[in-house]
């Protein structure tokens, strides 16, 4: 064989190998930070969620705001009430005052009227006295006519004629006169006294109703204005609760839009990290896979070359036996899926230098390929992969190895396994080769 193959080989497996490491550990290094990437949003969206869940327990001030503003509205229409009564009675009273005006004015017209009967009344009684007075006067001045006219004359004539008194006449009519007008006066006086006295307490009694109207007028008028002020006053506090009220809503409701829409940014962001590193995980996955072919592709380099080496140089009889037993790697992603992936040779044993057997497991992906192994090569199945053996004294050895061959070409993935299947192939082609000369003919 040649040897500096082999050893570029190893040089270039090595520096594959030491290329895989670095990557791995930059893989390694790119989880960690995935992982507290996802940790810290984690974190973000549970604190997240507390404030969303304080801003729902802030709800029930809410409905204490709105128990207020019905209480207020309650005691506001109450007031509207009161003030409506308030005002029934303050209409009422300005109606009695103004009946009481105009009962007062119809009295004050009845004294009016009074006084000028009584004025009349007193008008007459002058002219009366005037008269009398005139009378009185007409009266002396015939009566000294006559008595002069008498005493020019001087006639004495003595008869026995009784002389009419006129003085008495005058006298008694005087005297009816002066009683007539007495009479008159004190009915005038009685009357106006009457009258004077109950328009006097009609007015006293109006004025006190009045004055009663007026204070009672006064009190509705300032409790008018007091419940209007507390009106006014509630009316304020209700707009501005209910402001309050409006804003609290349009404040929460924007809180709560942000922190749900912050929710579902978190969210697709950690179902984005979650796909990257499910992604980057099967990218490791799939490298770890690589590496641990490589590692046995190398192993089995190794044990061949030695048996080649044994078998060319000293004829000893020996037995190896090197089994790699089987590897899982189980990784729980974010997303919760398990990946399970194996790559094992079972068995590569020499005898006295030669090739007695060799088993190699194979994972599922190289053996979903269409065909089937038949022959030489006998597939063994389990539920994570295939196992190919090979028999030195199976015949078509070399057919099932070109059959094999063919089916690494045809899938992609298994290129890197070439290197050690051409080897293997060819071990079981010289194996079988020697095995037919050594076989006797049948002549």
């Amino acid at each position: 064989m040649d040897f500096s193959l082999a050893d570029a080989l190893n040089s270039e497996f090595r520096e594959t190998r030491t290329n895989e490491k670095v990557e791995m550990m930059e893989l390694n290094d790119r989880f960690a930070s995935y992982i507290e990437k996802v940790r810290l949003l984690e974190q973000q969206n549970k604190v997240l969620v507390v404030e969303l869940n304080q801003a729902r327990d802030q709800e029930p001030s809410l409905e204490q705001l709105a128990t207020a503003k019905a209480r207020l509205e309650i005691e506001r229409d109450n007031l509207a009430e009161d003030l409506g009564g308030l005002r029934q009675k303050l209409q009422d009273e300005v109606t009695l005052r103004l009946e009481a005006e105009s009962t007062l004015a119809a009295y004050r017209q009845d004294v009016d009227a009074a006084a000028l009967a009584r004025l009349d009344l007193e008008r007459r009684v002058g002219s009366l006295q005037e008269e009398i007075t005139f009378l009185r006067k007409v009266h002396d001045e015939e009566l000294r006519e006559l008595q002069e006219q008498l005493a020019q004359h001087q006639v004495h004539i003595e008869m026995d004629v009784s002389k009419p008194d006129l003085t008495a006449a005058l006298r008694e009519i005087r005297t009816q006169y002066e009683s007539m007008a007495a009479s008159n006066i004190q009915e005038t006086e009685e009357w106006y006294k009457s009258k004077f006295a109950d328009l006097t307490d009609a007015a006293a009694r109006h004025a006190e109703a009045l004055r009663l109207a007026k204070q009672e007028a006064n009190d509705y008028r300032r409790q008018l204005q007091a419940l209007t002020c507390d009106l006014e006053a509630l009316r304020g506090s209700n707009e501005s609760l209910e402001r309050q009220l409006r804003e609290m809503e349009d404040r929460y409701a924007l809180e709560t839009a942000g922190y749900q829409d912050t929710v579902l940014r978190l969210e697709e962001d950690i179902r984005s990290l979650k796909e990257e590193m499910a992604r980057h995980l099967q990218e490791y996955q799939d490298l770890l896979n690589v590496k641990l072919a490589l590692d046995i592709e190398i192993a089995t380099y190794r044990k061949l070359l030695e048996g080649e080496e044994s078998r060319i140089t000293i004829p000893v009889q020996t037995f190896s036996n090197l089994q790699i037993r089987e590897t899982s790697l189980d990784t729980k992603s974010v997303s919760e899926a398990h990946l399970k992936r194996s790559i094992v040779v079972k068995t590569v044993e020499t005898r006295d230098g030669e090739v007695g057997n060799a088993c190699l497991r194979l994972p599922r992906d190289l053996s979903s390929v269409p065909g089937t192994l038949q022959g030489p090569l006998h597939p063994q199945h389990d539920d994570r992969s295939h196992t190919l053996c090979h028999h030195p004294s199976a015949p078509g050895a070399a057919w099932a190895g070109r059959r094999l061959w063919t089916m690494m070409e045809s899938e992609p993935g298994n290129l890197w396994r070439k290197p050690a299947l051409s080897l293997l192939l060819g071990l079981l082609g010289a194996q079988e080769g020697s095995a037919r000369e050594e076989r006797p003919s049948p002549g």
